[in-house]
Formats: structure tokens, sequence, C-alpha cells
């Protein structure tokens, strides 16, 4: 199938819908427009609201990064509301080609693409090269993926290792498991490395301190917790540093991810140097006999204005 000119981008996550037109491939992302999935029934009627506003018919092609397991024709979001077939979708808006894929898999497509800044180095070595790569993004989920190299080219991992099960390495982190495992009955590391998480793991100390008020938002949490008037979001944020910098060294030793591993989602660079005096590397580290192995592994915070995960659905085309 030769490929037409102008496609589609989406980046769908479990909060906001985020879409770009491409002229020609290999061209500047354009038109970028972020929606927000609540107001939109489908991801069809978001498609036609974007394409509306910029007075453009359906592209042929289209490529979408979606916070979901992508195992068939049928698509139901973790964290959001929709739900839909990709062929009934692509039918639907006359599309020739409609790429569905999960959304951390096209933002793994886009990591070798990532301009210097871009990146924040977050400790560690240089990234050595053809090595494997590892990301982890918190977001309203957990979304985790990564880079095998192979044949001349990158391979991305389709997975859901953000709901592995989450271990403690202290008796307090211990205790919060218990209150998540209370909650929610897994205690995986959705539940606590994510927006979501966030607000799980400030009530989970409140549970544990036996004190009662208003559930707070993951944003009033972290402002709080920045701000460091709460001594209850200060923990909360600890225990999310702590927990994202366990999880990811896990990832970094099963993917042996010498190249690197990423921070993607929209939580992490919003911490600022908060982040970096974390406990994050010191956990991501904390493994024992391969401590030294870690400490050389480079750790990349990804921040940038425009969603590297629309560049990667355009390589997914």
């Amino acid at each position: 199938m030769s490929a037409p000119s102008a496609r589609l981008l989406g980046d769908v996550g479990g909060t906001n819908a985020r879409f770009a037109w491409q002229d020609d491939a290999g061209a500047p992302l354009r038109d970028i427009a972020t929606l927000a999935t609540a107001d939109h029934a489908t991801l069809a009627d978001a498609i036609r609201a974007y394409l509306a506003a910029l007075g453009r018919p359906p592209p042929a092609w289209c490529a979408i990064g979606i916070a979901n397991p992508i195992t068939g024709d049928h698509v139901r979001m973790t964290n959001g509301p929709w739900a839909f077939s990709i062929e009934a979708t692509r039918i639907e808006l006359g599309l020739q080609r409609l790429v569905v894929v999960n959304d951390s898999t096209a933002l793994a497509l886009a990591l070798p693409d990532l301009a210097a800044h871009e990146l924040r180095q977050l400790g560690g070595g240089a990234a050595a090269a053809d090595q494997p790569i590892g990301l982890i993004g918190p977001g309203t989920g957990l979304g985790v993926s990564g880079l095998i190299p192979g044949g001349g080219r990158w391979w991305p991992l389709q997975g859901e290792g953000g709901h592995v099960t989450l271990a403690a390495t202290n008796d307090r982190e211990a205790a919060v498991l218990g209150a998540l495992r209370a909650t929610f009955g897994h205690a995986s590391a959705e539940r606590a490395i994510s927006g979501q998480g966030l607000e799980a793991l400030h009530a989970a100390v409140c549970t544990l301190d036996a004190v009662s008020g208003a559930a707070l938002t993951a944003a009033e949490v972290s402002d709080r917790a920045l701000a460091r008037n709460d001594a209850r979001c200060v923990e909360a944020l600890d225990l999310f540093c702590g927990f994202l910098g366990n999880v990811a060294g896990n990832l970094a030793l099963t993917l042996g991810a010498r190249g690197g591993v990423y921070l993607g989602g929209g939580i992490v660079p919003r911490l600022g140097d908060a982040f970096t005096r974390s406990r994050f590397r010191a956990c991501f580290e904390a493994k024992g006999r391969f401590s030294t192995y870690l400490a050389a592994i480079p750790v990349f915070v990804i921040d940038t204005p425009v969603s590297p995960a629309l560049r990667g659905a355009a390589r997914a085309l």
C-alpha cells in the first residue's frame, strides 16, 4: 500500500486526547490540539471535532497511540471512557488505514528522535549504544514500554508493566501497600505511581495516621507537597518518587536497559528540581549486588511541550 501524503496522528490518554496533522511522512507536526476525552462520546467523535476545527476532511491514513492494551480489534480503555472497534472506526471515518498502538509503545518509538534539549538526565553515565532502552511514564495511569535493538532497527515493546505487583522496601511502604490492598485488592504499580496513585497514596497515609478529611486531587497533593505545607502530602509524594525509582530499577534490570531509562508522562516534569532531590535515584539503584550495575545506567526525564508520542504514532505508520 503506497503511503499517501497527509496523515492524522493521535495520543489518547485517560484524561486528554492530543491530535496533530502531518502533511507528509517526516514533515513537522502542526495544528496540535488537546481535547478532553470526557467531552466526546467516542474516539471517532473526538477526531471529527478536531478535523472540523481545522476545516479538513479525514486524511487517508491515521495512527493513534492509546492508553490501553491492543490485543485485537476491540479496544476498551482501562482509565478512560472510550470503547471501540478499530475496523468499525476506520470505516466510520472513511480512512484507508487506521493503526492503533499502545500509547507507551508510540512514545517508545519516538525516543531515538528526541533532541538533547527535550531531555533532562538524572544520574548515571553515558547511554550504551545499541543496548535496550526502558520507558516508564506516570500519567493518568502508568505506561511501561521499551526498545530492543535488532537487525539494524529498534523493536518497540507492547506490554502492561504498569500492572505488575508493587513491592515494599521498608515497613512504612509495607503498611501503605496494605492500605492499598484493602482498597483495591491488588496493589499494582499503577495504584501508586500515577495521578490516581498519588491520590491513593495520600489517602493511605491519612488512613495509617488515623486522620480524616476531604480527599485531595493529584494536583492538590503535589502542590501542597512542593510547598511543603502539608506533611502527609509531602510523604505521599516521597512514596510516589520512591516507588517509581524501585519499579524503574526493576525495569532496567529486566531489560538490561544499558541504553538508558526514560521517564515519560505528565507528572514528573511538573515536579522539577523536587524530583531531582527525591529518593527516586537512590531507590532506582538500591538493588543489592546489582547497585553498581544500575549506577551506570542514565535516567532521562522527557520534558517537551509537544507530545513525543505523536511522533511515535507517525513512526507506527
